[in-house]
């Protein structure tokens, strides 16, 4: 891939990374302390689990673009976030300005090659797969929600909880 082409990509998916994220957030925000440990079957993680996976595994993606070398976090970093407040307070420190440094970078970091699960990725690629990453365990969490006795907020429309239409919020 040439740097040109990963600009192009780049124009295209860095949007989704912002819009996502503010949408994610407002997901992680959702999780109801008193029901964080709430999981729908022995197999799934639990809610503040999985809100902490989202969190850690965005700052992986996003480190692993900056410094052009892919390295899994720290087995313990999920596991410090107990909490919904602790997992809302990583992402708005470790994961929200990491953005603005990866808009910042030169096209050829987008398009060099970074080792990543047995292969080798262009940058842009690790950009697109964390949105992809994040959007389905986000899917995840929100369907935790409604169980948990938590409150679904919009997120592509408006929700049960979180009408998008005037008439809507009013019935």
């Amino acid at each position: 891939m040439t740097p040109e082409q990963a600009a192009g990509l780049f124009a295209y998916i860095y949007p989704q990374v912002v819009g996502e994220s503010k949408t994610t957030r407002r997901v992680l925000a959702a999780v109801p302390a008193a029901a964080c440990q709430y999981k729908p079957d022995e197999k799934s993680m639990s809610a503040i689990e999985l809100a902490a996976h989202i969190a850690v595994s965005e700052k992986m993606f996003l480190d692993s673009i900056l410094t052009g070398s892919f390295s899994r976090p720290d087995p313990g970093a999920a596991g410090a976030l107990e909490n919904p407040e602790a997992v809302l307070d990583y992402y708005d420190k470790q994961v929200l300005p990491l953005h603005e440094r990866v808009s910042q970078l030169a096209p050829e970091r987008f398009s060099a090659a970074i080792p990543a699960f047995g292969m080798e990725l262009p940058g842009i690629d690790l950009l697109n797969i964390q949105v992809k990453h994040s959007v389905h365990h986000r899917g995840q969490l929100s369907a935790y929600l409604r169980p948990m006795g938590g409150k679904v907020p919009a997120i592509y429309g408006g929700s049960a909880d979180e009408p998008m239409s005037p008439r809507a919020r009013q019935a």
